[in-house]
């Protein structure tokens, strides 16, 4: 048995099996080394968030809200276009409330939407698009929808998202991060989710990576006594 001529075809097939998928992950590991993670996270499409201190003695006491919703959970202070507002979750809901005078605010229309993209947007372009999605795209599968779809005009189509209870800026999107989850999918080759780095798929194709470098090792290691034979002979 020639285990010489065993090892060859091994590796051969091997490489033919997972040579596609390690010229993909060279390619997707590049673009994902390449591109600043901070540009990918969309830092520069949004504004800093406004830093200016409140006047505590003007606001609703958090334990007069304790009272009046002895199921809440959750209680955050911020800025809501002109005026500072308390965003309240209990375990049934999430509430707006004007942080003066503790009444609930509605949920934001289309037009306070539109002025909030203004507000945090960086950048110039006008606004493309405004839709209320019941589905929450791929880009944002850990959110539950609804959700607030803002898109503005730019090759790269900076999209920002809020939520319709609160009007928070919940997401930024862009071409490049787009590109970004779509070359981590195939670099994880999770096709459904973009999430699991652990899934079948990539352990089956990790391990034929494994034995066609095994497989090469041994092709190596079989060549050394053929070259000192033939220099022998000549």
């Amino acid at each position: 048995m020639r285990w010489s001529l065993i090892a060859r075809r091994i590796h051969k097939w091997l490489a033919l099996f997972v040579g596609v998928q390690a010229l993909i992950w060279t390619v997707t590991g590049l673009y994902m080394a390449a591109v600043h993670i901070g540009i990918i996270h969309g830092d520069h499409l949004v504004r800093a968030p406004d830093t200016r201190p409140y006047v505590l003695t003007e606001l609703v006491d958090p334990a007069q809200l304790a009272a009046r919703y002895p199921d809440m959970h959750s209680l955050r202070l911020q800025q809501h276009l002109d005026r500072p507002a308390y965003i309240l979750e209990t375990a049934a809901e999430t509430l707006l409330l004007d942080a003066r005078t503790g009444a609930v605010l509605p949920p934001p229309s289309e037009q306070t939407i539109r002025a909030l993209a203004h507000h945090w947007y960086s950048g110039t372009g006008p606004i493309a698009e405004v839709r209320l999605l019941d589905k929450a795209p791929l880009e944002m599968q850990a959110r539950k929808p609804p959700l607030w779809r803002v898109e503005f005009e730019g090759w790269n189509k900076p999209t920002l998202y809020f939520s319709p209870v609160t009007g928070e800026l919940i997401g930024r999107r862009h071409e490049l991060w787009r590109i970004f989850d779509f070359a981590w999918m195939l670099h994880i080759m999770d096709y459904d989710d973009r999430s699991n780095v652990n899934n079948p798929l990539l352990r089956v194709m990790t391990w034929a990576a494994v034995a066609m470098a095994v497989s090469g090792a041994w092709l190596l290691v079989w060549s050394f006594p053929k070259r000192k034979r033939a220099k022998a002979k000549s």
